[in-house]
């Protein structure tokens, strides 16, 4: 089973789009927010969100399309 984490801001206009290109994808997720975590965001040097880690793997550092998530997690 894949670990996926969404590592967003609270203001990240598109995450409610990319929540609805994972779930029509079949892909479970969390979110995590950059402000609570500025660990991750040393560690990656993130500037931008959002971000996608699967399995503590950072695989995205922009919003995919949903071709992109489809390859990704289907391909």
């Amino acid at each position: 089973m894949m670990n996926v984490q969404l590592l967003v801001t609270h203001t990240d206009f598109c995450l409610p789009n990319l929540e609805c290109e994972l779930q029509n994808a079949g892909i479970n997720y969390r979110i995590t927010y950059i402000e609570d975590n500025p660990g991750l965001v040393a560690t990656y040097h993130l500037r931008h969100s959002p971000n996608i880690f699967v399995n503590d793997k950072l695989v995205f550092r922009h919003q995919p399309s949903q071709a992109e998530l489809e390859a990704y997690f289907h391909g």
